[in-house]
Parts: structure tokens; C-alpha cells; sequence
């Protein structure tokens, strides 16, 4: 795949009825994860709330996580044919335990008030990155053969956690008028 720029690089082949290949869906979902990545360091630089900056820091490290998980895993795929190695790791909760912290939080927090205008058009921008980035994992679900699956499927539930936490930051600026401390969701590995 010569330009695996986005959307439309992904969705070629589908439309020719051509399905791609692991080694072409593994380049895809690095050029994803490092656009999602890109969108969060630059969220965070540009970030004035202690805590944004600290949120947007902590899914640039994770997306980092994933670029490198996938570059291990082509490598092993090119090495070996095969597809094994760790497990990948996230941080972050899953979505539904966001929506849970979420609830539990809002019950228990005074509002803070400030301007957040521009983290919540970095906040959008990553939502919708984080959005494109689990359709095409879900797509590679749908397409790829088992051992391909097992890879992507583990990535969209990670970046559905992630579209959650994004989601839930946006709610409570917009609603309540502050930022959640990733912490206060309570994390363990998931």
C-alpha cells in the first residue's frame, strides 16, 4: 500500500473487493495510531488546565504504546509468519467503566468553572481520530483472516476505552465545567 494516509488508503482495496493483507493492515493501523498520537501531543502542548494537559499526555503515551506494539508485531509477522508475542496493555479503563466513573463522579464533584474553548476543540479532534481509528480496527475485525482478528479486536476495545475517555472529558467541560483527572476513574490495567 503505497499511501496509507487515511481513510481513503484504507478503503481502496474494499472497494476494488480486494480485503488487505495482515502485513498491509498492521502499516494502516500504524499510520492511525500515530496520527491519534500526533492529535494528543499537540492537545497537550497546546493545553492550559493542569489536568488537560496531564489527560492528553497520558493517551499520547498510550497511542505511543500502540505504535510500538504494532511495529513488534509486523516484525514478528514478516519474521515469523505468525502472529503471537504479549498481550497488548492499556492504562486506561474500558469504556463501560468510564460511563460508570463518570456517573459516580458527577454525584460527588462541585463544579469549577473556566474556559476551556480550545481543549475542547483539541478534545473533538481527538474523538474524531480516535472514531476513524476503530472503524478501520473494526473493519480488519470483519475482513482479516482469525489471526488477524485476535490483533485488531484487542485494539478496538482499547480504542473504544479511549473514545470514552475522550467522550467524558468533553461532557463534563462542557456540562459541569472542569476536567476529570484520569485517576479519578478509578484505574487498573485492563
Amino acid at each position: 500500500m503505497k499511501n496509507a494516509g487515511g481513510a481513503a488508503a484504507w478503503l481502496a482495496p474494499r472497494i476494488r473487493g480486494e480485503t488487505m493483507t495482515v502485513a498491509e493492515a498492521i502499516k494502516t493501523g500504524i499510520v492511525f495510531e500515530k496520527k491519534v498520537h500526533a492529535t494528543y501531543v499537540a492537545a497537550a502542548k497546546r493545553a492550559e488546565d493542569p489536568i488537560a494537559q496531564k489527560v492528553f499526555a497520558t493517551l499520547a503515551e498510550e497511542e505511543q504504546g500502540h505504535i510500538n506494539y504494532l511495529e513488534s508485531r509486523l516484525s514478528e509477522w514478516r519474521t515469523d509468519g505468525r502472529l503471537g508475542g504479549e498481550k497488548l496493555r492499556t492504562v486506561l479503563p474500558a469504556a463501560e467503566r468510564v460511563r460508570e466513573g463518570v456517573k459516580r463522579l458527577r454525584a460527588q464533584v462541585a463544579q469549577r468553572k473556566g474556559s476551556h474553548a480550545a481543549e475542547l476543540e483539541s478534545l473533538r479532534q481527538a474523538l474524531a481520530a480516535e472514531e476513524e481509528t476503530s472503524a478501520f480496527y473494526l473493519q480488519m475485525v470483519r475482513d482479516l483472516p482469525p489471526e488477524g482478528q485476535e490483533l485488531f479486536a484487542r485494539f478496538l476495545e482499547i480504542e473504544d476505552g479511549h473514545a470514552a475517555v475522550v467522550q467524558a472529558e468533553i461532557d463534563s467541560v462542557n456540562q459541569m465545567g472542569f476536567w476529570f483527572d484520569l485517576k479519578e476513574f478509578d484505574l487498573e490495567l485492563a
